[in-house]
């Protein structure tokens, strides 16, 4: 929420053809891409929900063709099935529209204290937390200054940043707190004229002896009780704001509320995130570290616990991503994720803070080792004190021919300017392993808006471009909820990548992520980036391959290099 308006009343493409008997990809000509028609009608409510899934061409909405490749492509044809592991925070295994897809780790005898399949991990029935029963945590240039090591090299640079962001939020604190006080005054005032206008209408009709009385009727009235002439100034009152009748008011007064109520639900969550950032995050002396394990020894790997749950309600991220991927399809219920033939292995290892390194190694290299084929990162920070922890479980997932599908980030940043973790080369040198594609973040509306004006880029760094803004998509306690971020485009990626390993298994993590890459729509218009207007670039300049991804293209192409 970027803005609090305080009133009395609230006036608030291409796509590739598969033709009967063809062998080859057809592609409609670049130049009908760019010229495709934008979509000016609001999104219809099923639109809204289910966008990401939708075909330019047909629907005018840059969504992944995913609909249109189960329905001429996939039908019904049996896959493999795939592991898809959600690197996240805890995932509502429970969940109406996930717990059929939920991974089960056949080796572990549930809740009997032993590490049943000797994998160091006692009790891992559906995954592992790296957490144990921690939420809250630093930002990792927090941890730095609080090491207070002066002679790491990025010290200088996270002090500075620490008193920028330190000092901005106190001051939003204050700014925010001082709206909210205002606008309780504002509801508090909404809420009164109300039952005023309420009491009044009750009053009169009782006088007139009927409910639907005219302005003139009211003019007319002699009496002057007290309890009369009250009731007469509050009506006459409401007419000369341009109410033509108590109905009229109490039904705009209730319609202002509503509006009032859902800024002031915005604005609370807005006072939470800033009270985060404050008590948690920028809090040096916070210990936030709960598991007993020390992050900065690698000797140690076997900590944590077998509840990959979310600790509280609001650690709803990995269950979002979780849906994204693989909520179950044609169920009846919520969302469709993009995969199906897809089960869950939730390794819970992202707190309401910065993630560890430690815990970010172990769990690649927990997911690799019990028999994911895809891992989804959507998280990711601009400091890492064990960056090459993480790189070497990056190659090591390479060498075991898993994919690792990575978001890009949320700063709108150039991240072949400023690096982002984790991330698969140094300095823009070369890539450690082919098993690595990073994804940037679409919005609904194709043309010049349709890169999410929060979404990172970069023409070495970012590989592709997938839906990310407004997506819908399951949150714990069996509901829905809609959330932006290139966290969201990542598992739409991952769902195509599972798409491919389940229908196409012989191809490798390499293969796949080329394929992700060569068979999506090329865009060549200009883009706005960063939200900024005067920011216009060639949509080829913010991603290595210029395209976004397209399931139906990109099975079509899969379905080719496996012959």
């Amino acid at each position: 929420m970027k803005t609090f308006k305080p009133y009395f009343f609230i006036v608030f493409i291409a796509t590739m053809i598969l033709s009967c008997g063809s062998s080859a990809i057809l592609t409609i000509p670049l130049e009908n891409i760019d010229t495709s028609p934008i979509k000016t009608a609001d999104l219809t409510l099923s639109e809204k929900q289910h966008w990401g899934h939708l075909d330019l061409l047909k629907d005018t909405i840059p969504g992944m063709s995913v609909d249109k490749a189960y329905a001429e492509i996939i039908k019904n044809k049996k896959g493999k099935k795939v592991i898809v592991a959600v690197v996240d925070s805890g995932i509502d295994i429970d969940h109406e529209d996930l717990n059929d897809v939920i991974w089960t780790n056949k080796g572990e005898i549930p809740n009997n204290g032993k590490d049943d399949d000797k994998n160091g991990y006692v009790d891992d029935v559906h995954g592992w937390n790296f957490l144990g029963d921690g939420y809250n945590e630093q930002l990792e240039y927090v941890r730095i200054l609080a090491k207070g090591d002066t002679s790491n090299p990025n010290y200088a640079r996270a002090e500075e940043e620490y008193l920028e962001e330190f000092n901005k939020y106190n001051d939003r604190l204050t700014e925010y707190s001082k709206l909210q006080n205002d606008y309780n005054g504002y509801k508090s005032n909404y809420e009164q004229f109300l039952k005023q206008i309420t009491d009044a209408d009750l009053v009169i009709a009782k006088y007139l002896e009927k409910n639907d009385y005219t302005k003139d009727a009211v003019d007319s009235i002699q009496d002057f009780s007290q309890s009369i002439k009250q009731s007469v100034a509050i009506m006459k009152y409401a007419y000369s704001i341009g109410l033509e009748s108590a109905v009229a008011a109490k039904k705009e007064i209730n319609d202002g509320l509503t509006l009032l109520n859902e800024d002031i639900k915005k604005l609370n969550e807005t006072l939470e995130v800033i009270h985060d950032r404050l008590n948690y995050h920028l809090n040096k002396d916070l210990k936030g570290r709960v598991n007993g394990d020390d992050p900065d020894d690698m000797s140690t790997k076997f900590y944590g616990n077998g509840n990959i749950k979310p600790v509280k309600k609001k650690e709803s991220h990995g269950t979002h991503v979780a849906g994204i991927i693989a909520a179950e399809r044609y169920n009846g219920l919520g969302v469709n994720g993009v995969a199906n033939h897809v089960v869950i292995m939730p390794i819970r290892t992202v707190p309401n803070g910065d993630e560890y390194d430690k815990d970010v190694a172990l769990a690649i290299r927990y997911a690799v080792d019990n028999g994911a084929k895809v891992i989804n990162g959507s998280f990711g920070k601009y400091y890492a004190t064990h960056s090459d922890w993480v790189r070497d479980a990056i190659t090591y997932a390479g060498k075991h021919d898993v994919l690792f599908v990575n978001a890009a980030g949320n700063e709108g940043e150039d991240l072949d300017v400023v690096p982002v973790y984790p991330n698969d080369q140094i300095n823009n040198g070369p890539e450690i392993s082919d098993n690595f594609i990073t994804v940037g973040a679409l919005g609904p509306k194709y043309g010049t808006n349709m890169v999410a004006e929060f979404s990172n880029y970069g023409k070495i760094n970012v590989d592709v471009f997938a839906p990310g803004a407004k997506i819908y998509s399951t949150t714990p306690e069996n509901e829905y909820d809609t959330k932006s971020g290139t966290s969201m485009a990542a598992p739409a990626v991952a769902g195509v990548a599972a798409l491919i390993r389940s229908y196409y298994p012989r191809l490798t993590a390499s293969q796949v992520k080329h394929i992700l890459m060569d068979s999506g729509l090329p865009i060549k218009t200009k883009v706005i980036v960063g939200g900024d207007p005067d920011n216009i670039k060639p949509f080829t300049d913010l991603t290595k391959s210029g395209k976004m991804v397209n399931a139906f293209n990109a099975l079509i192409m899969a379905s080719q290099m496996a012959k």
